[in-house]
């Protein structure tokens, strides 16, 4: 029998819907695009991410799970983030003609059909709180790809290594969750945002080394996990002979 008062369940529907609200700055995001307000778009996209940041944290410390169990936060949390994750860039590197001409739908269709079979993996986020292969940041590389102005061929090529990283089993840090080095973590990644916003901000008139540098975190943030991973492999057993 579930002992949760009206008040937790009450509570837990809340959270629930803050989450949901995802959705609508993916719309609210989509229209931005369309419209051709660049930051507009990038604005929505990072206020979804802060509510994917702090929607799990909210969740395990109220006990939703157990306050309603027939509802699915994890299915609802992964309906999400596709669209704010995968969708919402594919349209945007389209829409901003970041890509060559004649191959915007080839570069979106390696970010959404990667991904989706990014998602639906049992494993994609593992037990000990990494993601395993690229973990859809999309929204990383379209703000980068904007930012930075590179020739649209290298943007595809960009494209096409991090859709092919999915299939590599590199397990990738989960800023909020991967233990080791976590407030380290938590702290680069603020200020990387920060950066980023400000960079946003600046548009068109972006100061270089404001973005140049924001890419000392991504490098962080790349060799934390490939050292994370090693070290994971270099404590597995090694296999019985026969």
């Amino acid at each position: 029998m579930n002992q949760f008062s009206r008040k937790q369940k009450g509570l837990a529907w809340g959270v629930h819907l803050f989450t949901a609200s995802g959705a609508v700055m993916a719309l609210l995001a989509t229209f931005a695009i369309f419209e051709g307000r660049w930051q507009a778009a990038f604005g929505w996209m990072a206020t979804a991410v802060m509510v994917d940041a702090l929607d799990g944290t909210l969740a395990r410390w109220l006990g939703v799970k157990g306050a309603l169990p027939s509802f699915d936060g994890a299915l609802l949390d992964n309906i999400i983030d596709y669209q704010t994750y995968v969708i919402i860039p594919a349209l945007f590197v389209v829409q901003a003609e970041l890509l060559p001409s004649g191959w915007a739908l080839t570069g979106a269709s390696l970010i959404v059909l990667t991904s989706a079979y990014q998602f639906a993996q049992a494993d994609a986020k593992t037990a000990d709180h990494f993601f395993k292969g690229f973990p859809s940041y999309w929204n990383v590389v379209a703000v980068y790809l904007f930012l930075l102005g590179l020739n649209p061929v290298l943007n595809l090529l960009l494209i096409a290594l991090c859709a092919a990283l999915v299939f590599v089993p590199l397990k990738y840090v989960y800023p909020s969750r991967t233990e080791t080095f976590r407030q380290m973590t938590l702290i680069l990644s603020s200020l990387w945002g920060v950066a980023i916003l400000v960079a946003l901000v600046q548009y068109p008139l972006v100061q270089p080394w404001l973005v140049h540098g924001s890419l000392l975190f991504i490098a962080y943030y790349l060799l934390l996990s490939v050292y994370l991973t090693r070290t994971w492999r270099r404590s597995l057993p090694l296999p019985l002979d026969d």
